[in-house]
């Protein structure tokens, strides 16, 4: 096995001098890193990772927590992150947290097996998640908000993107609307209903409670929710679901209950790529996902490097993005 003595040896240098290239230190000249360099890759030199990480206390590795990545919003912000990541030098570990692996993933980080962890999916009642904070381990949230959490997060305009589609519905004289949520206790689905209801009763058309939903999030149970407000004689103009994938599942309904869009409008929020596909052609509010994963990653990187200092908390603005799910009968 090549060993970093050999590598010393063959470039002419200390040992120290290989283990200071090897931690990216800064110390060094360019000429005599690309010394240590070549000689590392003529002899194949690999390091041992867990050696590093005894000697640096750090593993290069970094743990993302998604909630369930049959939602297309959550790989897309995994590509941009493990993009992020890995031009830095960082290994990245994927948690799938509906199967209770967010307490894996706090755990590692306990336990130093990983340099910080970005959550896409959080909620208030996270216990774990708060003594983690409390600690002041690196930890950064995107895509959610946890009041009273002191760490970073990144989210967008939740509350106003909700009262956008409320605003497009009115002006489009929609008002028998109903709103279908994702999960009670998460921030993205509560301000996004916030902002939709409480301008739909701002303006005199208050959303009943048979016309409110929890979806869960998911595309089936959406699906579900849609096909009985289509069999009800005072079905609604227009619906709105909290994310995208209850949207697609919004739409499925439609068709299996052989209804026009055009009859019974639907507005998603996410804006993924499968929104602008001709089969859902979905209006929706557009969250700058990759924005949010880019700083969610400069963040995190800048925790490790340099810990402690005030949580700070970026807030993306969204846009709506109108298509043929909310278009008349005949448009264009």
């Amino acid at each position: 096995m090549v060993t970093s003595r050999d590598v010393a040896e063959l470039a002419g240098v200390s040992q120290a001098t290989v283990s200071r290239v090897m931690s990216s230190s800064a110390k060094l000249s360019p000429a005599t890193r690309a010394r240590v360099q070549a000689a590392m890759e003529t002899l194949g030199y690999v390091p041992h990772a867990g050696a590093q990480a005894m000697k640096t206390r750090r593993t290069n590795t970094i743990g993302v927590v998604v909630a369930d990545l049959t939602n297309p919003f959550y790989p897309e912000v995994l590509d941009e992150l493990s993009r992020a990541l890995d031009a830095a030098g960082f290994r990245v570990v994927i948690w799938n947290a509906g199967g209770g692996s967010h307490h894996d993933a706090l755990k590692a980080i306990r336990e130093h097996a990983v340099d910080g962890v970005i959550f896409t999916t959080a909620t208030e009642d996270s216990l774990e998640l708060q003594a983690a904070i409390k600690k002041n381990s690196p930890i950064v949230l995107i895509n959610r908000v946890v009041e009273g959490l002191e760490c970073d997060q990144v989210t967008s305009s939740n509350t106003e993107g909700g009262a956008a589609v409320a605003d497009y519905l009115l002006e489009h004289g929609k008002t028998r609307v109903a709103f279908i949520g994702g999960a009670e206790n998460a921030s993205t689905s509560r301000e996004r209903g916030q902002g939709f209801l409480g301008r739909m009763a701002d303006h005199g058309h208050a959303v009943p409670e048979h016309f409110r939903f929890h979806g869960g999030f998911s595309h089936d149970i959406s699906a579900q929710v849609m096909g009985r407000l289509l069999s009800r004689a005072d079905r609604p103009q227009a619906v709105f679901c909290a994310n995208d994938l209850m949207a697609f599942g919004a739409l499925d309904a439609l068709r299996a209950h052989g209804v026009q869009p055009s009859d019974c409008w639907v507005i998603g929020y996410d804006d993924v790529d499968m929104a602008a596909w001709d089969s859902f052609s979905l209006t929706t509010v557009r969250q700058p996902s990759r924005e949010m994963a880019l700083a969610g990653a400069k963040m995190l990187l800048e925790r490790i490097h340099a810990p402690g200092g005030p949580a700070r908390r970026v807030n993306f603005p969204c846009d709506l993005i109108v298509r043929g799910s909310t278009r008349a009968a005949g448009s264009a």
